[in-house]
């Protein structure tokens, strides 16, 4: 925390109410970007979730921000709300890695939609957050530093937006933006005890966002409360003629569906993630509880079974990868010394993938989704754990694999809790549902259907106001 001018400035306090007390002029815009800046310097060294922190450029947006507010002018929604993104989407000025050493020099000359959407807003950007690199997952050795779990720093953080998790879980910034292809969102949130939202793929654009599977990519926000997640994504969302893939639907008023309701709201629970012999007794148990919250609150509960969802990550990964090496081509020939071990791996693998296994990946995509999408005629959402366990250490994902069981273990189970969401097209909420006998968050998942995330966001909020898990705060 940070006094000045006589207020106490909590630097965990959500975006949306950060943004009124700067409406109502009880907190001043330099003051928040000074105490974030401040708890950057004293805990990103350990933490790493930073790449890039634009310091002085966010505060010189900070004092034009306190001083549209003394005289009057109009404020957005963000207004003087210090934000940071995943350093996957373009920034005008600033470089845009991808957490890679191959575009460690990469400066834009614009911003990504998502970017500049907040920006007008109001919203204030402190830095560019740290992920694996080209967000594909599985990165051994990070080129810009290894992020670590604010609750327990041996622990890993979920990708690939591992450090828009850190950020927002460690109070280093009000709110951030990651990108979900198969879970990137909703895994740091999981692992770092957040919420994390993951869009209807094509509600938010993609412009900017440097790819990894064309088919798949959705930008999502990360908040410590559902309430910003909502924020952001009415923000982000809509139409965008520079991303023909975005929908022209109206966007609707998010914040304003979280009204706490859910009496009769109809919810399933997916048997197979949450019953199964891959799900931790502790994930399981905390939620099952969870549902009896919302059962509690009057909706209606029973279980379903989405028999195909077990081998969604396989189905997903056979998809991704190959949609990634299309675009890594060039530089696999001619840079392959600067790509990490484990990036270089997974891309060229997939790079071989016969036509006929690639067919037969699309195909159970096609059965999956159609699962989840016939089970969302008679719910209103879906549930299950975001993972099957808390976060595990960061040794376990860089050790030596020695068996294909144990390859299957790493690689596919843990996929097969989100990927279902993303080879569906559907939006997914990860909000905290408890915590482990380890002291690491547990979180439940929502699914819900295409372009419903109103109804994802408002079934998440109203299990949140019944719980404080949100409230807790790693001990830094």
């Amino acid at each position: 925390m940070l006094a000045s001018s006589g207020v106490i400035i909590d630097p965990f306090l959500g975006a949306a109410r950060q943004a009124a007390l700067v409406r109502a002029r009880q907190v001043s815009p330099v003051d928040l970007v000074r105490a974030y800046l401040d708890r950057i310097d004293r805990l990103d060294g350990r933490l790493r979730a930073y790449i890039t922190v634009t310091r002085e450029a966010a505060l010189h947006a900070a004092q034009a921000a306190e001083d549209a507010v003394t005289r009057g002018a109009p404020l957005g929604p963000l207004h003087g709300v210090p934000f940071a993104v995943k350093d996957q989407f373009a920034t005008r000025g600033v470089r845009t890695t991808a957490g890679s050493r191959i575009l460690a020099d990469n400066v834009p000359d614009e911003d990504a939609t998502v970017v500049a959407r907040l920006t007008a807003a109001g919203g204030i950007l402190l830095g560019k957050l740290n992920l694996t690199e080209f967000a594909l997952g599985g990165t051994l050795q990070f080129p810009f530093g290894q992020p670590r779990n604010p609750w327990n720093t041996d622990h890993d953080t979920g990708g690939s937006s591992a450090g828009s998790g850190v950020a927002v879980a460690a109070a280093l910034c009000a709110v951030s933006l990651g990108e979900d292809t198969g879970g990137s969102v909703r895994t740091p949130a999981s692992w770092c005890g957040v919420a994390g939202h993951r869009p209807t793929w094509g509600l938010v654009s993609r412009h900017g966002c440097i790819p990894l599977s064309w088919s798949q990519d959705a930008p999502g926000p990360l908040g410590r409360t559902v309430e910003d997640c909502a924020l952001l994504l009415g923000l982000i969302a809509g139409t965008d003629p520079r991303d023909p893939l975005t929908t022209r639907r109206p966007v609707p008023d998010y914040r304003a569906a979280l009204t706490g309701e859910v009496r009769g709201l109809r919810i399933g629970v997916i048997r197979e993630l949450t019953h199964g012999g891959e799900t931790d007794p502790e994930v399981r148990d905390a939620v099952l509880a969870a549902v009896e919250t919302l059962r509690a609150r009057g909706a209606v509960i029973d279980e379903v079974s989405l028999s195909l969802v077990p081998r969604a990550g396989a189905a997903f990964m056979a998809i991704c990868d190959s949609e990634g090496a299309g675009l890594h081509l060039a530089w696999l020939r001619s840079r392959p010394a600067d790509y990490d071990a484990g990036t270089r791996r997974r891309l060229l693998a997939a790079s071989l993938l016969p036509a006929v296994l690639l067919q037969k990946a699309q195909q159970a995509r096609a059965l999956v989704r159609r699962q989840i999408l016939d089970a969302l005629v008679d719910h209103d959402v879906l549930v299950a754990p975001t993972s099957h366990r808390a976060a595990p250490t960061i040794t376990a994902f860089t050790a030596p694999i020695t068996s294909t069981r144990e390859a299957a273990g790493r690689f596919f189970t843990r996929r097969s809790f989100t990927t279902p969401a993303a080879l569906a097209g559907t939006p997914a909420l990860a909000v905290p549902c408890g915590f482990g006998v380890s002291g690491l968050p547990l979180s439940l998942q929502i699914i819900g259907r295409r372009f419903e995330d109103a109804t994802v966001l408002r079934v998440g909020h109203a299990y949140e106001q019944s719980t404080d898990w949100h409230r807790r705060r790693p001990q830094l």
